[in-house]
């Protein structure tokens, strides 16, 4: 039925938009702290240099990262291929303009049922999928046929029509079957599929070193909440035991008064910036933690090999150095001892007065 698949576009898809605004981009920037934002927002973010959604810096100078998410890309692209399918919108053979009744995933091309039938005799390894049955499917599915039919091609220009298939782990590079043949220079040779399953492999073991950690940091977050919350209640009930004791003084005293509180607000005005700045540092690494799994989530499901051998090495160094940043944290909690500690001599020493004057 037409416009079926709109549901699962809006609900299942929108890790694909920009984590800033929330909008489809064909410029969407991958950061080290694996959040994807597009240039617009990168943009908005230049002059403050850190990343929105967890205050990460941006190290490059440009503020512009080198890293395109391919994965997300690719996926809007594929996207909008199926509203197009499922849109009701007369479809028509990219060859002969007649009426389309089939989708070549590989060719990225709509055929009639003539050209689909020559399509099948020249390329019989091509699935040409037909279009009714993609209307009648799922987002999902067809996302997981293009995947399944989408191969790269050699970075060689004189090979550029020839499939990869072989990967040189010397060199550590994608390779057609004339590249292995005619350059000796390369060696150790491995299916290209088992080297984007290794890599998906080693992306989850990192991923799942990660989460092992995770709860540690929920916990040093939920501590550093309660240390805030216990701050403001302790802050406000020395307030007021100051201004109780104080108001008891006299005149001559309100100066040791001022003195008192100006050492309050100081004290919690410190202890807030450093807990307001270890509950941002622990959150931004929660964030970059969720923002990575996700992504691997996402590039096990629906990544082409392609996208895993261009995105994997960028990934994996992103989350390694999120293992070495996750380690827990506790601010030191403020106290008000010395505080305390004045104002009792204070109180001692009014009461000491006030006995020399009533004897």
């Amino acid at each position: 039925m037409p416009g079926s698949g709109t549901p699962l576009l809006e609900d299942d898809f929108q890790f694909i938009l920009c984590e800033g605004c929330g909008q489809e981009s064909p410029n969407l920037k991958l950061l080290t702290c694996l959040h994807t934002l597009c240039l617009g927002c990168l943009s908005k973010s230049k002059p403050i240099g850190q990343c929105p959604m967890c205050q990460m810096p941006i190290p490059q100078a440009s503020g512009i990262p080198s890293m395109d998410n391919l994965l997300f890309i690719n996926l809007q692209a594929r996207l909008k291929v199926y509203k197009k399918i499922i849109g009701g919108d007369d479809l028509f053979c990219d060859n002969c303009k007649k009426p389309s009744e089939f989708w070549c995933s590989e060719c990225e091309e709509f055929l009639c049922t003539t050209c689909s039938e020559a399509h099948h005799r020249y390329l019989a390894s091509h699935e040409a999928k037909r279009v009714m049955d993609i209307r009648a499917g799922s987002a999902k599915d067809f996302l997981e046929g293009t995947r399944r039919t989408s191969n790269f091609c050699c970075s060689n220009p004189a090979h550029k029509n020839q499939t990869v298939s072989i990967y040189c782990q010397q060199c550590e590079k994608a390779l057609c079957c004339s590249c292995a043949l005619l350059d000796s220079r390369h060696a150790a040779f491995c299916d290209i599929r088992s080297e984007t399953q290794r890599r998906q492999q080693e992306l989850g073991t990192v991923t799942r070193a990660l989460r092992h950690r995770r709860g540690g940091f929920e916990a040093t977050c939920a501590a550093l909440r309660e240390e805030a919350a216990r701050l403001e209640r302790a802050q406000r009930e020395l307030r007021e035991l100051i201004r109780q004791r104080v108001e008891q003084l006299v005149r001559e005293l309100r100066r040791e008064e001022e003195e008192l509180l100006g050492m309050l607000e100081a004290r919690q005005e410190q202890g807030r910036r450093e807990l307001a700045r270890e509950l941002q540092r622990v959150e931004g690494v929660l964030r970059r933690m969720e923002a990575g799994e996700r992504l691997v989530e996402k590039m096990g499901l629906y990544a082409t090999e392609q996208e895993v051998m261009d995105m994997q090495p960028f990934i994996k160094g992103a989350l390694q150095d999120l293992q070495r940043a996750a380690v827990r944290s506790q601010a030191q909690p403020v106290g008000f001892a010395e505080c305390r500690a004045r104002l009792q001599a204070l109180v001692e020493r009014v009461e000491g007065h006030a006995e020399k004057c009533h004897p």
